[in-house]
């Protein structure tokens, strides 16, 4: 494989990792959170609707002025960088890791364009916490 393969290959699995998040993400907001409520799937495990205004774990989960411009702007930073890396990539693993978190920041980025907030469902717990 050649250098551009690499960049190839991991632009085609960001995109479909970006379609898969906003599809399941759009499922999730106008079918199955119709109305919003707690879904148990497992013991640990539940789907919960959740608006992340922050960063990982809800990080910075606060409504303002300066998050609502500087975590888009880092995000299109971040991005920009890791699609850098991944026309550099020399191996395929590594163009595919790169696709995989490109892919997720981008939907992470739609989401806050589109709700001002990144769309959380998963709720995984445990003993409580």
């Amino acid at each position: 494989m050649t250098f551009s393969s690499y960049f190839r290959n991991g632009l085609a699995v960001s995109a479909v990792v970006l379609a898969i998040d906003q599809i399941t993400k759009w499922w999730i907001v106008f079918t199955v959170m119709q109305p919003p409520r707690v879904i148990p799937v497992t013991p640990f495990f539940n789907l919960v609707l959740g608006w992340n205004r922050g960063v990982s774990f809800g990080i910075l989960n606060f409504e303002s002025q300066l998050s609502a411009w500087l975590l888009p702007i880092a995000v299109i930073a971040i991005t920009v960088a890791l699609g850098v890396w991944l026309y550099r990539a020399d191996r395929l693993r590594v163009a595919a890791a790169l696709g995989l978190i490109i892919g997720g920041a981008i939907g992470n980025f739609v989401d806050r364009l589109r709700f001002g907030a990144v769309t959380d469902f998963l709720d995984i717990h445990a003993w409580g916490y």
